[in-house]
């Protein structure tokens, strides 16, 4: 099995170097990791403080690692942060994060890049973050005796652990110091095969939400808007949330509502094109603008719509919204709604949410609203947008959660023994 596994990973590096010729994150993959050995060195070399190395998939997995992270840079200075990221879209977004002292890519894992990747970085402790098995790094981890972490994790029946020829994925959770999953269900599956150096820590977004609410600077246009209304927030749309969206808003637009868009996607063309959709549903082309140009003017016009085309400001422009809808469900899966519940206001998402126990918890305390037609959107934006008092329970309710699901980094950073020692 390891010979295929290590025959899997030669070719799936042959396949990324090909398609860096046609494909432009292939291509930051391969550029990426130009020069990894030296350039790891030499900024290994700068300091001689021990090193704790943090490894995310990408964005998604950064932000669950970013507490535990910054709790540790915090709270002992002593150590230095090595990120490191497998995806590019990862990487180029944090590659200048001031949490972390080393930020680099993962090589590619075969067993003389896991130790020579080791041999340069020789970390005090090694934390992974969610998913992400790379069997040789793990391995050459384990056979020096590197105390390594694994954080935020779930785990589903369909994984490969759980089939037959998943042994030596096995051995590698068996192997880890210890694994703080996210949920009970993810460590009775496990306990199944014999994993029982784990614990329930949580999901340690949520205390990143609720740090990135009690820290939330405002937005002046944002705050003018929501002054004069009631406010939808949508976050991270694409064309296929806004299809079944803007319809679904056309009545509402004309009973006082405003909207808040901040689009996945800000190319100019993705901002015409949702300007365009909004006034074929109703919205007057006098009526909508675009966040650039209304901070320039510096004036406080009727807007009835903004959108968002910039990068960066969504989780603190949910403060100012009543509802939030959650892009992304009509097509791959749904963004981030933690961002918006922290606030206590109700979030609606499309049905890519399966995977995501935040989202579930949402539905199921009855604070967030899953849809799967365009029906269902329709009817839980008219009950929320026209009934103040069951919005505001539901924002309650949506509050309250992620209330109580605080608390994940102080509960990683009790077991961590090596912090002690």
């Amino acid at each position: 099995m390891k010979a295929f596994y290590s025959l899997g990973i030669f070719c799936y590096g042959a396949l990324i170097r090909f398609a860096s010729l046609f494909i432009i994150k292939a291509r930051l993959w391969v550029h990426g990791r130009k020069n990894l050995f030296e350039n790891l060195r030499e900024a290994v070399s700068k300091d001689s403080s021990p090193i704790i190395w943090f490894h995310c998939a990408s964005l998604g997995e950064f932000e669950q690692g970013r507490p535990l992270m910054e709790r540790i840079r915090k709270d002992f200075p002593g150590y230095r942060i090595l990120l490191s990221f497998f995806s590019p879209s990862g990487y180029e977004v944090r590659k200048k994060y001031a949490g972390a002292d080393i930020i680099t890519y993962l090589p590619l894992d075969t067993r003389a890049n896991a130790k020579r990747f080791l041999d340069i970085v020789n970390p005090a402790a090694v934390v992974f973050v969610k998913y992400e098995f790379w069997l040789n790094h793990l391995e050459e981890i384990h056979r020096r005796n590197i105390p390594h972490y694994l954080i935020a994790a779930i785990f589903r029946n369909d994984q490969v652990f759980f089939k037959g020829h998943g042994e030596i994925f096995r051995t590698a959770l068996k192997n880890y110091t210890h694994i703080f999953t996210q949920d009970e269900n993810s460590l009775a599956l496990i306990h199944t095969i014999g994993v029982k150096n784990s614990s329930v820590a949580g999901d340690t977004r949520f205390d990143r939400v609720a740090e990135i609410a009690a820290t939330a600077k405002p937005i002046p246009v944002a705050e003018t808007i929501a002054l004069n209304g009631n406010v939808i927030v949508a976050g991270s749309t694409w064309k296929t949330d806004e299809d079944h969206l803007f319809p679904a808003l056309k009545k509402h637009f004309t009973s006082g509502w405003k909207m808040i868009i901040a689009p996945h996607e800000i190319s100019p063309f993705r901002i015409e094109q949702v300007e365009t959709a909004l006034i074929a549903n109703g919205v007057k082309s006098s009526g909508i603008y675009r966040y650039s140009r209304l901070v320039e003017t510096m004036g406080e016009p009727e807007c009835q719509v903004l959108i968002i085309d910039n990068i960066g400001m969504l989780s603190s422009l949910y403060r100012y919204g009543n509802v939030a809808y959650i892009g992304g469900g009509f097509g791959k899966s749904i963004h981030n709604t933690l961002e918006a519940a922290v606030y206590g206001i109700p979030v609606v998402f499309g049905p890519m949410y399966g995977k995501f126990n935040e989202a579930l918890g949402l539905i199921q305390c009855k604070g967030g609203f899953g849809v799967h037609t365009a029906t269902e959107l329709q009817s839980i934006l008219d009950a929320l947008l026209t009934d103040q008092a069951y919005r505001k329970e539901s924002g309650k309710l949506a509050g309250d959660f992620v209330k109580s699901n605080v608390g994940a980094t102080e509960k990683i950073l009790a077991k961590l023994d090596f912090l002690n020692r």
